[in-house]
């Protein structure tokens, strides 16, 4: 039984995150962010289509900037003032829905909504 709901667990995993597709091009990631905010609790971010990235995060402050690179979202981040870094993120969508995984898609993956 326990090998049943393990094997379960994992079609469902699989399956879930095949929904999600990659966004390969700079304007198909722009398509999808403008005009929008990007929301999750306690987080909400504006991604401009000219580079920079603003927001609130548990209250404080959040500012950046961002580029397009080899089918990466590359962005260095402030957070209340604090350097967060440089970092490029595979970005996938579906639905109302976008998800940045750090690292070039290696690392973590914050999932956000589109209103």
């Amino acid at each position: 039984m326990r090998a049943i709901i393990s094997a379960f667990a994992i079609l469902t995993a699989t399956t879930a995150s095949a929904e999600f597709a990659k966004v390969t091009s700079q304007e198909e990631f722009v398509s999808l962010v403008v005009g929008k905010e990007l929301k999750r609790p306690f987080v909400k971010l504006e991604v401009s289509p000219n580079g920079d990235i603003s927001g609130v995060g548990a209250a404080w402050e959040v500012s950046g900037n961002w580029t397009w690179r080899e089918g990466y979202f590359c962005r260095d981040l402030f957070w209340g003032g604090d350097a967060l870094g440089y970092n490029c993120q595979e970005v996938q969508a579906k639905e109302n829905r976008i998800r940045f995984t750090s690292d070039r898609g290696a690392g973590d993956s914050a999932e956000f909504r589109l209103r």
